[in-house]
């Protein structure tokens, strides 16, 4: 089967937003927060049916590991309970959709990180989403200020909290910011590569793994700038007296396949050890259109796997086996159905 690591609930019915609209702004007037507008079984379907479930079937994927919309996360936005009852809200959402098709969705939650507030706050969301709303994992936003990176880096002991609960409960996390409050980063464009490239830096400088041999993260959108800039990363590392990444980084990092031309496909695949690369289109995301050089959407990242020459056991490394090996509670949901 292929599975697809990286799918947001882009397409949320619009009464969602609709709520988030309602929330903030009876946040700023001071008055209490309302609650979450009622959204039907038929809106939930209508906006995946056409889009995300479509797709998946047109491209042939099989699954998708899905979690709330990453740019609408916007930490910076609001205070703590804003954040707490929106990311509640989100999460509720995305249980919902793979109610209706658990064979094709399997649940990933957002946090409800703030600037300033500790992380030890998110851990109560991690443990519901996974115990009682069955996710296999979650987001983990390295910069809830949302641009201006007031946070310390991943590495720092004030994130142990919530690693410390990600290990107790053996679920990854996906390295992924929110939108971007500072106009120097477009959101997708510059603060996701920046962040990616950044935390890879950051695992780098740091002794995380040490500590946490079994912790395990996925850094989207192919890596950020790391693949492409793999002898600066090995480089520095060997000036800074860190071990090679192979034992100090890359037992624990991962990285996915939402690179959107061909040729960063084929880069990423000669650098990066297949053992540490999961198929992921971030679908439907953050680049939607068609390449007018190919004719292809940018987006059907599968195109760009099939054209690679693996083997087949290679092939389904990518396609299937690093999933259910970075998810273990994905892999035992879908033993547990035969598959």
């Amino acid at each position: 089967m292929i599975i697809d690591c990286h799918g947001h609930y882009t397409t949320a019915p619009a009464p969602h937003q609709a709520f988030r609209e309602a929330q903030l702004a009876a946040h700023k007037a001071g008055k209490p927060l309302p609650a979450p507008l009622p959204i039907s079984d038929d809106e939930i379907r209508e906006s995946v049916e056409e889009n995300q479930l479509r797709l998946l079937r047109e491209r042939g994927a099989d699954m998708t590991i899905f979690s709330p919309r990453a740019s609408a996360m916007a930490h910076h936005v609001g205070d703590e309970a804003v954040s707490r009852q929106w990311t509640a809200a989100c999460n509720d959402l995305i249980k919902r959709v793979v109610d209706l098709y658990p064979d094709t969705f399997i649940g990933v939650c957002q946090l409800p990180q703030s600037p300033g507030v500790p992380i030890a706050n998110s851990v109560a969301e991690l443990e519901r989403c996974v115990n009682e709303l069955g996710f296999v994992g979650c987001n983990l936003n390295p910069d809830p200020s949302g641009g201006h990176w007031t946070s310390a880096p991943l590495t720092d002991r004030s994130w142990y909290p919530l690693f410390e609960k990600m290990v107790e409960l053996d679920v990854p996390a996906m390295i992924h910011v929110s939108g971007s409050c500072n106009p120097n980063f477009h959101a997708t464009g510059a603060h996701y590569i920046n962040a990616d490239t950044t935390a890879f830096m950051q695992f780098i400088e740091g002794d995380l793994f040490r500590d946490f041999p079994g912790l395990r993260f996925i850094i989207p959108h192919g890596g950020g700038a790391v693949p492409y800039h793999w002898g600066r990363y090995r480089g520095l590392a060997d000036m800074l007296k860190r071990p090679p990444l192979a034992g100090h980084v890359m037992k624990n990092v991962y990285f996915d396949t939402c690179v959107y031309h061909q040729p960063g496909i084929d880069l990423l695949f000669r650098v990066i050890d297949i053992d540490n690369i999961l198929f992921g289109s971030e679908m439907v995301g953050a680049v939607r259109g068609i390449d007018p050089e190919t004719g292809q959407y940018f987006d059907d990242t599968r195109r760009y796997v099939d054209a690679l020459p693996l083997s087949g056991a290679d092939r389904h490394k990518v396609y299937e086996g690093n999933a259910r090996r970075v998810y273990p509670r994905l892999d035992a949901q879908l033993k547990a159905r035969g598959r």
